[in-house]
């Protein structure tokens, strides 16, 4: 597991991800509920309870994990969601929002015929464009994921 779980990351760093983040979520994925505690990944990936901390603040602001607390007791689990692709690029969404409205604004602001202006329209377009296509893909993944795992939210395969 700890060889897999290095390999991924390590493309996950190469996507862009910071190292620690990657381990983490590469662990959290690896392992048999998709849970653990802050002391299991220390332990597992050998590193300081502050390394962890940044890397799960870090994941679940990105949407890729979950806080949960333990029953009965005071420690935090860390839950990988089952659909956590979904979630992270769905939850972009607001993120393309944001991008457009200031892309307008600076097209506004620069004027629409200036070649900064048209540059700003370009990717304005385009991104306006991945919002639409978005949407509709999610809608096809959902329906793809239903064919091959069944209804969400119930058992995963293996």
């Amino acid at each position: 597991m700890s060889r897999f779980v290095e390999q991924f990351a390590a493309q996950l760093v190469e996507a862009g991800m910071a190292r620690m983040p990657a381990r983490v979520f590469a662990a959290l994925l690896a392992s048999h509920s998709g849970a653990l505690t802050s002391a299991e990944l220390g332990t597992r990936l050998r590193v300081s309870p502050a390394a962890v901390s940044g890397a799960v603040r870090y994941l679940t602001q990105q949407h890729m994990v979950t806080r949960e607390r333990e029953p009965g007791t005071r420690r935090d689990i860390f839950r990988v969601h089952d659909n956590q692709w979904y979630e992270a690029l769905a939850n972009r969404d607001g993120v393309l929002k944001r991008w457009e409205n200031a892309l307008r604004d600076g097209v506004t602001h620069l004027g629409p015929d200036t070649p900064a202006g048209r540059r700003l329209a370009e990717t304005l377009a385009f991104f306006e464009f991945i919002d639409g296509e978005l949407a509709g893909m999610m809608a096809r993944w959902r329906a793809h994921r239903e064919t091959l795992f069944g209804k969400a939210g119930g058992p995963t395969p293996g």
